[in-house]
């Protein structure tokens, strides 16, 4: 999109943001450009795109037109200057963090985190060289005391997967800046429309594009979004500094300045590794994006009523969604999330585990995936299934209990959600009295 002499807000950059007409056809519509490769003009022409002398299209594995829009329109709705999209949630946080750390450096993490990235840094990593360190994510003194000389950066979500707590990112960025570290956040759950992370101080923020920016289940990817105010030359990351042979003797400093992060992830392990996002995953995406406050809005209102609903019910025996008033993270909520706490949240049932895979069972509307933002509701027990691969100890430390249940509240009518859980419920019940 052409600038204008003022910031166009939330709802048209979603609409526009990052979009020129198409320059042969004048499409209203982002096309979907399906293509591997693209021509040079000349050998000059092509040996200046692979040395980043100037910007171009080459090999869809690196940058894609489509993908483009996508990447362009998510960066200015976060308040970032660059974006890169990727193939999945899990490879956006794989190459951010391997895009800092190397083998022997270290990151630190909180350790309330969706299983699949809690196991991603307490296992694969390790085959990286790359040590993680947990920490809760509320003790600021636990987060001083696990940095060191050879940590690369800090790693939290905006909320908790599935334990719900709020990242106060005012404060971890503090840390973060006293010792020259990006403050990494994976924001999926939120959403530039909940929350923008880098007005709180984040450095780099990913997402599962999957998830609500997508909307509908119908597409796998990922993204990083760069907000340009990082120093990368502060001493602590010397190959964004150092002349690289590969880049013609320059760095990425040189050849990027403030999107020097976003080259080297782009060039280096999205390129290296193959992370690519299918042009149609992208266009998906894009058309996710254009309905994403109004969806937002009413998952909000729908999940606010539902959780309400079961904290009076009488086989529920406790609600964790931090809206609530007697939420331990209400006041934190005000100030980190004021358009609502979004679409998921837990609850524990009466009768533990066992009545867990009653409730689950007897569900007729909500659906059993292992998803969550999807339009339709759905239902998960993390113990058994998203978290299952994490020791019971690791399971406490993330939130996770026997008797959790995940729902993600959908954009179906309210009342029709409120009754197929009422009737699981009742059959949970029903079950317990006959055992």
């Amino acid at each position: 999109m052409d600038e204008h002499p003022y910031t166009f807000k939330c709802n048209t950059v979603a609409q526009h943001g990052g979009q020129e007409l198409d320059p042969l056809t004048n499409a209203r519509a982002v096309p979907i450009y399906q293509t591997a490769s693209y021509g040079f003009k000349s050998t000059d022409h092509a040996a200046s795109l692979f040395q980043m002398q100037e910007e171009g299209y080459i090999y869809s594995r690196n940058v894609n037109p489509t993908n483009r829009v996508l990447e362009k329109r998510l960066a200015e709705l976060e308040g970032g200057i660059d974006a890169f999209a990727v193939s999945s949630g899990q490879s956006a946080v794989t190459i951010a963090l391997l895009t800092l750390a190397k083998v022997g450096d270290e990151i630190v993490a909180t350790n309330a985190l969706y299983g699949g990235t809690y196991n991603l840094f307490a296992e694969t990593f390790k085959r990286f060289g790359v040590t993680v360190r947990f920490v809760d994510g509320g003790n600021f003194s636990e987060l001083e005391d696990a940095i060191n000389e050879k940590t690369k950066a800090i790693f939290t979500e905006t909320i908790g997967n599935p334990g719900l707590q709020i990242a106060d990112i005012k404060m971890i960025s503090k840390v973060a800046r006293h010792h020259g570290l990006p403050l990494v956040v994976d924001s999926t759950f939120t959403t530039p429309f909940l929350q923008k992370p880098i007005e709180f101080g984040a450095d780099i923020v990913v997402h599962s594009t999957t998830k609500f920016i997508g909307g509908h289940g119908t597409a796998i990817g990922g993204i990083m979004v760069d907000a340009g105010k990082f120093n990368w030359a502060n001493g602590n990351f010397p190959e964004f500094t150092e002349p690289k042979k590969s880049l013609n003797n320059q760095s990425y400093i040189n050849l990027s300045n403030a999107s020097a992060f976003i080259a080297k992830a782009r060039f280096e392990l999205g390129h290296d590794l193959g992370t690519a996002l299918s042009p149609f995953h992208g266009w998906l995406f894009i058309q996710g994006l254009e309905s994403l406050s109004l969806r937002m809005k009413q998952h909000v209102i729908n999940t606010q009523k539902i959780a309400e609903y079961l904290a009076e019910h009488s086989q529920v025996a406790w609600v964790n969604y931090p809206t609530l008033k007697n939420n331990t993270q209400y006041e934190l909520a005000k100030t980190y999330l004021p358009k609502g706490a979004g679409a998921i949240f837990t609850f524990g049932i009466k009768g533990g585990y066992e009545s867990a895979k009653t409730f689950i069972n007897s569900v007729k509307l909500l659906s059993h995936v292992a998803n969550v933002g999807d339009s339709k509701t759905l239902v998960i027990h993390p113990a058994s299934t998203t978290h299952s691969r994490l020791s019971p100890e690791e399971q406490l430390a993330t939130g996770v209990t026997k008797d959790q249940i995940r729902l993600s509240i959908g954009l179906e009518d309210v009342e029709d959600i409120k009754a197929d859980i009422d009737q699981a419920l009742q059959k949970s019940v029903e079950a317990s009295l006959v055992e």
